[in-house]
């Protein structure tokens, strides 16, 4: 069977308490599993054409929450984002960590591993790390692409089970056929295209079938690769005080996901286990929440304070006011959370297309800065053979069996409002509609604010430039817009 080089790596944030914080006697560790380019195959999320297990036998000890959110859809903002509570445009991680471009988050961000270091509790991170700079996220042991093969980090299920013990072995996609290597943990589950669950905004062909089929058999790595971890956790006998957090940074990638800032880009799965939360184990919450919560919550379980600063030196800037809020009490009673937001500044450093959102209750707005331009394509996507195929089918004029066209999706409005309820596709534009007019205006003053809470340095565009030391800031441009 040929596999595309799809993969789900995960990353293991492991943070043990190596004392007793002062009033607190009971040892606490989190230990936090971030999936790369996953969604909702899993069975835990009614997806009954897929294995997952272990994702199951996690879920029945977690709260299983169906409405979580990342604000970015692209790896190393999204990274930034779950590592620092900030959203990419305050962080100053606009894009990949990748190569020459390099982006980082700004120097006087407070990580996670910033702040917990300084608390005394030591961290480490296996797998992607895809941030920076280092003096920012200062983990005590990292084992990731920065010190090794990403193939051997994201995807070697033993050698993350067994760090630092295993030797190295070659190793590609691991699932033993010629010149793929093999990983001795994975037994390789295959599907077959016509057993895939196809997702509304992806086309549904053969082709795209295939392109599944190949990602239901990296998520079932991951999966075995969760309980390899979760097995060690175990039997280490750190089950019973560790929290344990699952997720993924972003929509999956295929289109209409990855990059995007519709449902289909930035809705996750996410799975929270607490041993001191056991009322709500195995129990679904509906709350909003984001990955912007992620920090606030291990923050809160290790009782660690969140300090003022400011990015600007000598205390002049705004200060920095973490937007998200701690997960904990939803794993004691159901929280009437139903706002969250998203903002995308690039994927690639050719990628530029800023976007902000909110998803408040049933109406999602996405503002669309550079509406007068296409969305772009990121590189890998753009190889894929489900895009390719799109490509294809549209310069011969076939049926392309999705529910866009290119043209569509790549240009488009500057104002996106829909109606999730009633249009769960989200394909039917309300924001031009008199009727929807009060929502449309409630719903960009709520964005509006979280962007100057947040520093937004594009908060006044695409009409406005933003000048900090005149009154009004947003200064008009006067260029048609």
């Amino acid at each position: 069977m040929a596999f595309s080089y799809r993969f789900s790596a995960f990353v293991g944030l492991l943070v043990v308490l190596n004392s007793c914080v002062i009033g607190e006697p009971k040892r606490r560790n989190v230990l936090l599993i971030i999936a790369d380019d996953a969604g909702f195959e899993s069975d835990v999320y009614n997806n009954t054409a897929i294995r997952t297990p272990h994702l199951r036998a996690l879920a029945r000890r977690s709260l299983v929450f169906r409405n979580a959110f990342t604000s970015v859809s692209s790896c190393s903002p999204s990274r930034a984002a779950i590592l620092t509570g900030l959203p990419q445009h305050q962080s100053g991680m606009y894009g990949l960590h990748q190569d020459v471009h390099h982006f980082n988050s700004f120097d006087g961000v407070q990580s996670l591993p910033l702040l917990l270091g300084q608390a005394g509790i030591r961290t480490g991170i296996i797998g992607k790390k895809h941030v920076g700079p280092g003096a920012v996220y200062p983990f005590d042991f990292a084992y990731t692409e920065e010190n090794s093969s990403v193939l051997q980090v994201g995807r070697n299920i033993t050698r993350i089970k067994l760090l630092p013990q295993y030797g190295p072995f070659c190793e590609r996609f691991g699932n033993g056929d010629s010149g793929m290597g093999r990983i001795p943990d994975w037994t390789p589950e295959h599907y077959s295209p016509e057993e895939v669950k196809v997702p509304y905004f992806i086309p549904d062909t053969p082709v795209s079938r295939a392109d599944l089929a190949a990602q239901y058999t990296t998520i079932s790595r991951l999966d075995q690769g969760i309980g390899l971890v979760l097995k060690e956790l175990r039997e280490a006998g750190f089950e019973n005080d560790t929290l344990v957090i699952y997720s993924s940074d972003n929509g999956i990638p295929f289109p209409n996901g990855r990059t995007n800032l519709y449902w289909s880009g930035t809705a996750e799965p996410l799975l929270v286990s607490s041993p001191e939360h056991r009322q709500r184990w195995g129990q679904q919450s509906q709350a909003y929440v984001s990955l912007l919560d992620i920090t606030p919550t291990i923050l809160d379980w290790l009782s660690v304070p969140y300090p003022a600063h400011s990015l600007v030196g000598g205390g002049r800037g705004q200060r920095v006011e973490l937007t998200g809020r701690s997960l904990l009490p939803a794993l004691e009673a159901e929280p009437l959370w139903d706002t969250v937001f998203g903002s995308q500044s690039l994927h690639e450093v050719t990628m530029y297309y800023p976007m902000r959102a909110v998803h408040q209750g049933p109406y999602r707005l996405v503002h669309n800065l550079n509406y007068k331009m296409p969305f772009p394509i990121d590189q890998d996507f753009y190889v894929s053979p489900t895009f390719q195929d799109l490509l294809n089918r549209t310069q011969a004029g076939q049926p392309l069996s999705w529910f866009k066209t290119l043209q569509g999706y790549y240009y488009r409005s500057r104002w996106e409002l829909y109606d999730s309820r009633a249009d769960p596709t989200e394909t039917r534009n309300l924001a031009d509609d008199p009727a929807y007019a009060p929502v449309l205006e409630g719903l960009q003053s709520r964005l509006l604010k979280w962007q100057w809470v947040t520093s937004d340095p594009w908060v006044c565009g695409p009409d406005a430039v933003l000048e900090t030391k005149l009154s009004p800031q947003c200064r008009p441009l006067f260029n048609g817009l």
